[in-house]
């Protein structure tokens, strides 16, 4: 104390400024640290089941949750705009379309907050956005006979886009691949109506926003929280509180086993009995026959030879059973394998989905008795042959060789790159679009109709050229002169 009084004033209020810059420092060095461990904490609170936490929801939404928002309310919203402006199936099936959409925000909001799952886990909490992509392809075909079935094939062919949560390491080219997917059926909305552009390229449009926002945010795969809590737990928190009665109920006792049936004789044993009896009786097994007389031997009588009756027998009373009706045919089981080379799609009934991705450049398609279906050949394969199919379609990307169709009704083609040519053979109706690498086509047409070239314009649409099938043929000195006999 006797220091502090003999010490000069200035010196003391020297300690004091000191003193007090130094506290001054260190909290400007422990504010962003309290305020570090303020966000982390309230980060918890937020995230643990049944947390309370004072945050609005918009403060807990991690940045790839916010974008997935703004892609709804953007491009989405436009294609279920366009939707509604048509009406009729096309926006119901929007309704779908959303719902889905929105059960997969469920699910990416899910994985901003736990951790990834084993894949049973990621399964079961996938359950629901797979339950309304099922709803939107079976709705497409309770309604094949709508005028708009177009519209919606368009959206089932690629609505497989919302796969990409379970796509490693390259759920952005997977976009893509079904956005080219659903291109098919959309160019038949433009060539239907053109009005109805709008509503093609709103959907186009999205499935491209989808992968640009996948690309940014999930490169390699969905973005799990590695420090979060448990999935199965939080989403059974989340059930639990979406529910209006609380916790379901367990499920009802299984149904009692039904009663044993007794089996009878087997028929297969009574007809061996039976022939064993008839060898056990030796000669008197033939008593039973009857004697040829020889106007019944037809090799010495030919008038009988003309007749199908025997005279003495027995006529026969009415028409045997089934005469006149056509056979059933045999419906054989679908077959897609690989035979050495050899790509074999046979009896393929109502796929939409066949899709061969494993291709060699030195390896063959051929696909027979195909009906209703749509195969797709990624990467570059020797040749295809299309046999005996019925409104079917082939969807390629490149041809070393040629494509062959014979023996086919109402089908389509689709290059998206390179194709040399294209052989028709005994084929009616087959719509062939084609690319702009693919303009120097060269078709080779025999005993086929109806069939149509669409080539690309500049606008995304497509300008429509009929083959030629009827000819003119004059004989000119010792040769014939065949020409194309156009229409007046």
């Amino acid at each position: 104390m006797a220091a502090c009084e003999t010490a000069p004033r200035f010196v003391i209020r020297r300690l004091l400024i000191g003193e007090r810059r130094a506290r001054s420092t260190m909290a400007d060095q422990l504010a962003p640290l309290v305020a570090r461990l303020e966000a982390v904490t309230s980060r918890l609170e937020g995230v643990a089941p049944g947390g309370g936490g004072a945050r609005t929801p918009a403060e807990e939404l991690v940045p790839f949750v916010v974008a997935y928002d703004e892609f709804l309310a953007g491009p989405l919203a436009e294609y279920v705009a366009e939707a509604k402006k048509l009406g009729g199936d096309a926006a119901t099936h929007a309704d779908l379309v959303k719902k889905a959409f929105s059960a997969q925000r469920d699910f990416v909001l899910l994985a901003s907050k736990c951790k990834k799952p084993d894949d049973m886990g990621v399964a079961k909490l996938l359950k629901p956005q797979a339950d309304v992509i099922t709803q939107i392809t079976q709705f497409r075909e309770s309604n094949r006979r709508s005028p708009q079935y177009n519209h919606l094939s368009t959206i089932s062919e690629s609505i497989a886009a919302l796969s990409w949560v379970v796509t490693a390491p390259a759920p952005a080219p997977f976009i893509k691949e079904m956005n080219d997917a659903g291109l098919f059926w959309g160019n038949r909305v433009i060539k239907e109506n053109k009005a109805h552009q709008a509503f093609t390229r709103a959907w186009s449009e999205a499935l491209k926003a989808l992968q640009a926002y996948v690309k940014q945010h999930h490169t390699t795969g969905l973005s799990w929280n590695m420090r979060g809590a448990d999935a199965a737990s939080v989403a059974g928190g989340d059930a639990a509180t979406k529910g209006p009665g609380g916790p379901a109920p367990p499920p009802p006792p299984p149904p009692p086993k039904p009663a044993p049936v007794s089996a009878g004789p087997d028929p297969t044993e009574q007809q061996r009995a039976a022939l064993f009896n008839d060898i056990n009786r030796g000669s008197a097994i033939t008593q039973g026959l009857r004697h040829v007389t020889k106007d019944m031997q037809t090799h010495k009588n030919t008038g009988l030879r003309a007749s199908s009756t025997v005279p003495g027998s027995k006529p026969a009373i009415g028409p045997k059973p089934g005469a006149g009706r056509p056979a059933a045919p045999v419906k054989r089981a679908p077959v897609c394998e690989l035979q050495g080379k050899k790509w074999v799609i046979e009896h393929q009934d109502n796929n939409l989905e066949l899709q061969l991705n494993e291709t060699q450049m030195n390896q063959t398609v051929y696909a027979f008795n195909c009906v209703d279906s749509v195969i797709t050949v990624k990467g570059k394969v020797n040749s295809i042959i299309f046999d005996s199919c019925k409104k079917s379609a082939i969807i390629f990307d490149s041809v070393v060789a040629s494509v062959e169709f014979v023996n086919c009704i109402s089908c389509q083609v689709q290059v998206n790159e390179k194709v040399p040519t294209i052989s028709i053979d005994k084929t009616d109706g087959l719509q062939m679009y084609l690319s702009k690498e693919s303009l120097d086509v060269v078709l080779v047409t025999s005993k086929s109709s109806e069939m149509n070239v669409l080539v690309p314009k500049g606008d995304g649409d497509y300008t429509e050229l009929p083959v030629a099938e009827q000819f003119k043929t004059t004989l000119q000195g010792n040769k014939l002169v065949t020409v194309v006999n156009e229409s007046t």
